[in-house]
């Protein structure tokens, strides 16, 4: 399975989306790309070979000049195999950079070939590196893919702005590191017969769920209590967690192939959305955890989830110089270990149980002692038969405003001692006679980023030497080597062996690592691993299931079968009364919605007849069946009556008469006569001459179209003639005056035509199976009563007819409205009825939003007023069309806010620390002038001539002051943050030799091997004096930033240029350092203050990395 391509889901539109590339991306994009196995090792213990690898650097001039749509790299070869990168410079469909890997030489490899590359794709940042965007994933490319990567690679915006240091001399620089794997035939290949176990099928992004049911349905003792969980058999799976479960486990057990989790999400409660939102694995533990301790309470099975999971710690505080101590305890059902600055799980253990000390400022106010120094610490009680680490692979980077996974190598062994170095682990109370050594059962991994990527799970259900491995539908057997080391993450050093490559080995970050880890207690472990069989399965839960199995062999059967037989579908009179005017107006009939019948082919027509004789109780005698034929328009109409001939043939001989296309259908019209008595008779002779009409009538009135019979007419006869009859049908009086139309066809337009009563049905071109439409003749007066005042009308209604769901542009996941109109609705129309709808006088307040049908959100851009014709244009999304639309309701008219220019600016007042947002309206036209002016009405100003000025700040660093003269319509406030605040009076009175400075502030960090500096927190500007020392500006610094003298001392200071940082002492004098002048501009140059970032985040700061973060796990039933 290489991908999973469920139905549309909600992605935002700035997330980045796996996809094939294709010049419209028709497919739905998937939400998860899946790992194809990393080699099935079907021999215990075989050596792991280095798989092939390289990286390739291109260079791109003149890039903005670019004219073609795509652009190609040239071919690089990897593992044996030639690439190249695939680039659409302006976006494929998209406004972000379009990046994808693709197999160079894929039209000329042989009819199924297929390769597996893991493969990161990068934009360097050529200012700071570490602000180069690289994202990774993994496909198995073949003819169907033989591209694959991200739609969605960066905002052109970004890209393309010159500050931002990918674009440098017009020249971007693109990396793509390539891994190539080996692989085994994926679909020829039996899990069960393999390995003895089945996987789980994935429902697009659920494989996080499956690793964990994997590894819950191989604690045996907790499968027992889940099958003895009391359930009856009146109980829906989709509604009840514990049969789901029990019905889930018993097909892993029993079933020969992968087993679909649908029933098990529908009774958490889970749309599909949920379950194709990646969630956080160890909520999702915790929450069903938690649901199925509730269900357990009362059964046989009560504080199962306790007995297996739980243990206890001791939080305490001891006072040092006085005799206090206050304790606290607490039950855990795992437990989070620290990876970031931990070399393995015993380094984790060390800093869990780490004291504290309490002292200075921080010191412990214990109970009639006061303040006190104090120790506090974490100490545990006991641990749990099954004890669950959740690693800390993901954190929330306070530096960057982001999270991060950590793949640094992290180790655990396969027996862990928690009693070691004379039980440090233990409080006083634990009991010391239970000997706490644990062996490895499972390990949960994760490959990919932070923003998604694949699961799957590492288990020795036995805990034997045999490892294997869980990965959704696949289950492979691997040596221990794999399970264990491969999973610790860091960095691995791959060789260079292709010639034109820089030939000296690179790390490559290992993406892949484990995230949990599931030990069972040694001396538990007989009694966890026990033996789970039928017995202890619920009799209803056997029988429901076995008649599932049942179903499903016999489902398989009739497929296998399938050529044997055809399928027989009848059309009646009936069928044809009960759907027009209902469920279809065009045409006759809805051949999905009649009778079907399922007959061997080699069974005569005849015999079929005695069947239909059965079913509707019709004597063989008074059938008479027509063959239903498409006609060039691409109506369907019945087109000839079966010959006695051919009613002696076999079904499968009729159904390839009938129908060219190999389809397994015979479609037939059973036309009966009624006689007075209402009891079949034989059918009117059929000559040539005779023509089999059908007809519909309509009312205007109640805006109503219904079938209302057949006729045998003579094509030499006149409409004329059959008048009375057609008045009887619609329940007139004989003589009431009628109108004739025919339905000629619907596709691509609607064509009905008026029949002229007085001219004969040859002559108007009638034949078998014409339908003829006809209503009341309306008097002229009242055409202007009706909406639709005749057939024509109603039917091109009928046929533009569009349901559209409306939902505000705040709430865009819930319809607030629907509306019935037409797709030939012009512009003005549409906002006419929504207006009237929301009760507002001015349809030109309203603005309209179309959607996107592969990513299930609003567009970017909303429609502009009268931008398109008509509603079809509004609904239509490349090749898709959708039946929703977002509105807003402004507070000025549309025509007058596209003639404006909206920007968020964030004022920092001068005295208070407080930051407001203020969204300034202005014509396009307008200059930074009329902003500052127009902000000035708005904001508190420290003294009434205090002037403001404009900044873009980015990343933490001030980029630009606008000058007052500039316009507007060319700022993009979309990625980085527009600052307004007061211009100090020291900078407006500067010496000739003072100079004005930036000042940042920034942390260092090492990663991959290389020192990085990280700049957080509020950048400012400085005036500094010449000849001034660093500890005179330093007493500045304190006092306009008001940092208590402890904090200050722990500061350092450094000039830095292109980040590189230049410490400095108390006595060098500053700005001699401030003299060069730098091509990338003065934010690269400032005075940075090295310090920890403690303040909390001002949320205004998110869109400088706008993410979209996991909703909370929910079950719930």
């Amino acid at each position: 399975m290489t991908v999973m391509t469920p139905a549309p889901v909600d992605q935002h539109e700035d997330e980045e989306m796996l996809v094939p590339q294709s010049d419209l991306t028709e497919n739905h994009q998937p939400m998860e790309v899946v790992a194809q196995p990393e080699t099935a090792n079907t021999v215990e213990n075989q050596p792991v070979e280095d798989p092939p690898s390289s990286r390739f650097t291109w260079r791109i001039e003149n890039f903005s000049r670019l004219n073609a749509k795509k652009h190609y790299s040239e071919v690089f070869v990897v593992g044996g195999y030639k690439w190249r990168v695939l680039l659409f410079p302006k976006g494929n469909n998209v406004d972000h950079l379009s990046m994808y890997l693709d197999v160079a030489d894929s039209a000329s490899l042989p009819y199924g070939w297929s390769r597996y590359a893991q493969f990161s794709l990068a934009v360097v940042n050529q200012i700071h590196s570490k602000y180069s965007i690289r994202k990774d994933t993994q496909h198995q490319f073949n003819a169907r893919e033989s591209d694959w990567g991200f739609t969605s690679f960066m905002p052109l915006g970004e890209l393309y702005d010159p500050c931002r240091g990918f674009l440098v001399n017009d020249t971007l620089i693109v990396e793509a590191e390539v891994v190539v794997r080996r692989i085994v035939d994926y679909w020829s290949y039996d899990s069960k017969k393999e390995t003895g176990y089945v996987g789980l099928k994935n429902q697009g992004a659920t494989c996080y769920m499956n690793s964990l049911l994997q590894t819950l349905y191989h604690i045996p003792y907790f499968r027992k209590a889940v099958y003895h969980m009391p359930t009856t058999e009146n109980d829906m799976p989709s509604g009840s967690i514990p049969l789901a479960l029990q019905s889930l486990f018993y097909k892993l057990q029993y079933s020969d192939s992968s087993v679909a989790t649908k029933e098990l999400t529908k009774s958490f409660g889970w749309d599909t959305h949920d379950s194709f939102m990646q969630h956080d694995v160890q909520e999702l533990n915790r929450v069903l955890c938690e649901k199925l301790e509730d269900k357990m309470k009362g059964t046989v099975v009560e504080g199962t989830i306790q007995q297996l999971f739980e243990g206890h710690h001791m939080n305490y505080i001891e006072c040092i110089n006085v005799d206090y101590k206050s304790t606290r305890k607490e039950s855990f059902y795992d437990l989070q270990l620290d990876v970031k600055g931990c070399h393995d799980v015993y380094a984790s253990f060390d800093k869990y149980v780490e004291v504290e000390r309490l002292e200075g400022d921080n010191k412990y106010h214990a109970e009639q002692y006061g303040l006190q120094d104090a120790k506090k610490g974490v100490l545990f009680i006991d641990f749990p038969p099954v004890l669950q680490l959740q690693l800390k692979r993901f954190e929330y980077d306070f530096m960057r405003d982001t999270m991060v996974k950590i793949n640094d190598r992290y180790e655990f062994p396969l027996q862990l001692d928690l009693d070691r170095d004379g039980g440090k682990y233990l409080s006083p109370d634990a009991d010391r006679r239970v000997r706490n050594l644990y062996t490895l059962h499972s390990v949960l991994v994760h490959s990919g980023g932070v923003h998604g990527g694949h699961y799957y799970a590492f288990i020795r259900p036995t805990l034997s030497d045999q490892w294997y491995k869980f990965d959704d539908e696949r289950v492979t057997k691997e040596d221990m080597k794999r399970a264990l080391e491969e999973q610790y993450g860091g960095e691995e050093e791959l060789p260079q062996t292709n010639p034109g490559f820089n030939n000296t080995p690179f790390k490559f970050t290992k993406y892949s690592n484990a995230y949990m880890l599931v030990y069972i207690r040694e001396c538990d472990k007989d009694k966890i691993i026990c033996n789970v069989d039928e017995k202890d399965i619920a009799e209803h839960l056997r029988e429901r299931l076995k008649k599932e199995q049942e179903e499903k062999e016999h489902k398989k059967k009739e497929k296998a079968e399938a050529h044997l037989y055809t399928i027989i579908k009848v059309a009646r009179d009936d069928d044809l009364a009960e759907q027009i005017g209902k469920d279809i107006y065009f045409d006759l009939v809805d051949h999905d919605k009649v009778r079907s019948f399922r007959i061997q082919k080699q069974i005569t027509f005849n015999v079929f007849k005695e069947e239909i004789a059965k079913e509707f109780g019709i004597p063989v005698q008074f059938q008479r069946f027509w063959l239903w034929a498409k006609r060039q328009n691409h109506t369907y109409r019945p087109n000839r009556p079966l010959t006695p001939l051919e009613e002696t043939q076999s079904v499968g001989t009729l159904r390839e008469v009938s129908n060219k296309v190999h389809n397994a259908e015979l479609k037939l019209f059973l036309e009966v006569e009624l006689g007075l008595d209402l009891r079949p008779i034989a059918p009117p002779d059929k000559t040539k001459e005779d023509i089999l009409l059908f007809f519909k009538h309509y009312d205007p009135e109640k805006e109503e179209l219904r079938f209302v019979g057949r006729m045998l007419v003579k094509s030499t006869g006149k409409p004329i003639e059959i008048l009375s009859k057609l008045n009887k049908m619609a329940g007139y009086a004989p003589d009431e005056e009628i109108n004739l139309y025919e339905e000629i066809k619907f596709e691509p337009s609607v064509m009905c035509e008026p029949i002229d009563k007085k001219i004969t049905f040859r002559t108007s071109q009638l034949e078998d199976g014409d339908i003829v439409c006809f209503q009341k003749s309306p008097p002229v007066e009242s055409i202007e009563q009706f909406r639709y005042p005749d057939v024509p009308s109603f039917l091109e209604y009928v046929h533009n007819r569009q349901i559209v769901h409306f939902r505000s542009l705040e709430k865009p996941k819930e319809d607030d409205f629907c509306l019935e109109m037409s797709r030939l609705y012009t512009y003005d129309d549409v906002v006419e009825r929504v207006a009237q709808q929301l009760g507002l006088n001015d349809p030109s307040k309203i603005r309209l939003t179309s959607h996107n049908c592969y990513s299930q959100q609003p567009k970017p851009q909303p429609i502009k007023y009268r931008g398109v014709d008509h509603l079809s244009d509004m609904l239509v999304h490349y090749n898709q069309t959708s039946d929703i639309l977002y509105y807003e309701a402004l507070d000025i008219p549309l025509p007058e806010l596209q003639g404006l220019k909206t920007l968020k600016v964030a004022f920092h007042h001068a005295i208070k620390d407080e930051v407001v947002i203020h969204t300034i309206r202005l014509p396009k036209q307008s200059t930074v002038g009329d902003v500052i002016n127009d902000l000035k009405t708005k904001v508190e100003l420290s003294h009434p001539d205090a002037e403001l000025r404009l900044l873009e700040v980015f990343y933490h660093k001030i980029y630009k002051i606008f000058p007052p003269s500039e316009k507007i319509e060319n700022i993009n406030d979309q990625y980085w943050t527009l600052r307004a605040e007061e211009i100090p009076e020291e900078e407006k009175n500067l010496g000739p030799n003072d100079r004005l400075i930036h000042v940042y502030h920034f942390t260092k960090e090492t990663a991959q091997n290389q020192m990085q500096i990280l700049n957080f927190g509020e950048p400012f500007f400085l005036v500094i004096h010449e000849g001034e020392t660093l500890a005179e500006i330093k007493i500045r610094l304190q006092k306009k930033l008001q940092v208590p003298d402890e904090d200050f001392a722990k500061w350092k200071f450094a000039f830095l240029s292109l980040g590189r940082p230049d410490y400095l002492q108390d006595s060098d004098i500053v700005s001699s350092r401030f003299q060069r002048r730098d091509v990338y501009g003065a934010w690269e140059q400032y005075l940075g203050l090295e310090h920890t970032d403690n303040a909390p985040k001002r949320s205004y700061a998110a869109n400088q990395n706008r993410h979209t973060f996991e909703k909370p796990v929910k079950i719930y039933n």
